[in-house]
Order: structure tokens, then C-alpha cells, then sequence
């Protein structure tokens, strides 16, 4: 089972990714040490709630969207594997994904 300092992490390293870029330029926008982020990312550090907004900001994210379906006892949800899943698509995918499971959901309803 995962830490929620691993899932964080996780997710901060995916929609890093997402976006293109580096651990160093992630850093940089967010004003931390570049060996910070990796740590953030490894799960290996705990995140101040200031340095959770700033990562946010650099990101281009809000806290909600980051800690979605991330359950207290570190648990994953299906939600959440297909909400990483979607993170590290381009928005035209996501776009795409919506518009199956929205069909989906209107058969099985």
C-alpha cells in the first residue's frame, strides 16, 4: 500500500510530465530546489501546505484536482487510477475519454 507522501508524489511527477517539463524547470516555476522536487515526487518528503500550493502553481493545477480520490489510508480508488491515467493524456484525449464514458454511461443507464 502507498503512502499519501507517495501518491502526492505520484501525481505531481505525472502531471509534470503531462506538461513537458523537467524536475528543474518544475522547481524553478515553483521556487524550490530541483533535489526538493525529486524528494516530493519520490514520496520521500512531506509537503508544507504552502509548498503544496506553490507546486500547484507551478503546475497549473488546484489541490483538489491533485489530491482527487486520494483515500486517508492510502488506498487507491478505480477513480484514481483512471484519473492518472487521463493525467498524462493531451486534453483532445481527454476530451475523447469524456465523450466515451459519458456513451458508456448512457447505454448501461
Amino acid at each position: 500500500m502507498e503512502t499519501i507522501a507517495e501518491m502526492f508524489g505520484k501525481r505531481v511527477r505525472t502531471r509534470r510530465k503531462s506538461l513537458g517539463l523537467s524536475q528543474e524547470q518544475l522547481a524553478e516555476l515553483c521556487d524550490l530546489h530541483p533535489t526538493y522536487i525529486g524528494q516530493l515526487e519520490r514520496g520521500e518528503k512531506n509537503a508544507s501546505l504552502e509548498t503544496i500550493m506553490s507546486v500547484c502553481r507551478g503546475l497549473d493545477i488546484t489541490p483538489s484536482e491533485l489530491f482527487r480520490n486520494i483515500s486517508a489510508n492510502g488506498e487507491k480508488t478505480t477513480a484514481d487510477s483512471i484519473y492518472e491515467l487521463t493525467l498524462q493524456m493531451s486534453d483532445k484525449e481527454q476530451k475523447a475519454i469524456l465523450e466515451i464514458i459519458k456513451s458508456i454511461k448512457s447505454i448501461i443507464d
